[in-house]
């Protein structure tokens, strides 16, 4: 008995030390700006822009790896071929390589001197300094957290169940969009949050890319090394005041879906 009250003790301990940890710099940069400095700010044109914008690309971003990512984790969850860990290595690269390489990586498809560039360039569409840069850069770097939940919930998923589908003489479309992907729904959701909320937050592939229209990571480093922490601070907390209000509801939404999705499969 004392053996597990220890037990637990440390536990609880060693638990405050992280929630410490991650709370006490947030409750410090929302405490340290006042609500009338959180609305001034928020209505200067430039930062009330910026914001918007960011959120608008971090949610474009997702949209469009929504469409790519989740057909490549069905392919990669369901199909076995030589090379397999490879790609899969590859694909989660981004996360680990130091963000403005990534985004020098991009500058070397993307810029307008190369190839990419000068394909879309044809089309009206440039990505240097553009809001367009901003959004591929937020993909490129967040895409692997979509990626991997998605592919975590089919392999999860009984392939049996897509066989008796299959051999009821549903098409594998039918399967897909009717058993597969409803199933997964949940690991889908989870991992378009984690990505879009990674995307928000981005700033060294964004830097290299699209230092202009700035995203709310770049304007705060620019604040910051212009005009020093008085000046960075209440975006950053309306930043993360924002995030956090948006990121709690859509985990809600998350939670609810999947108490309902336990409650069919029940």
């Amino acid at each position: 008995m004392i053996k597990k009250s220890l037990f637990n003790f440390v536990i609880t301990i060693l638990s405050l030390i992280l929630i410490f940890f991650v709370i006490a710099p947030i409750f410090k940069l929302i405490a340290g700006s006042s609500v009338n400095m959180l609305l001034d700010t928020v209505k200067e044109r430039e930062v009330y822009s910026t914001i918007l914008r960011t959120f608008k690309a971090s949610l474009f971003a997702t949209v469009v790896s929504i469409f790519l990512a989740v057909p490549l984790a069905y392919f990669l969850a369901r199909i076995n071929f030589p090379g397999k860990v490879f790609i899969e290595g590859i694909m989660n690269l981004p996360v680990i390589i130091p963000h403005p390489a990534a985004g020098i990586a991009l500058l070397t498809v993307f810029g307008n001197r190369f190839f990419l560039g000068k394909f879309f360039s044809n089309f009206g569409l440039s990505f240097v300094g553009e809001f367009a840069g901003i959004v591929i850069a937020m993909m490129f770097v967040s895409m692997p957290f979509l990626l991997n939940d998605a592919v975590e919930g089919f392999r999860a998923i009984d392939p049996r169940l897509e066989r008796a589908a299959r051999s009821l003489g549903a098409s594998p479309a039918q399967t897909f969009f009717k058993i597969a992907l409803p199933l997964n729904l949940s690991h889908i959701i989870s991992g378009s949050l984690m990505m879009w909320a990674r995307g928000l937050s981005e700033f060294g592939a964004v830097v290299i890319l699209a230092y202009h229209p700035m995203s709310a990571s770049v304007l705060i480093y620019e604040r910051f090394t212009s005009f020093g922490l008085k000046y960075s601070q209440p975006i950053s907390a309306i930043m993360v005041l924002a995030s956090l209000i948006i990121f709690v509801v859509l985990r809600l939404v998350n939670t609810k879906m999947s108490s309902i999705e336990d409650r069919t499969e029940g």
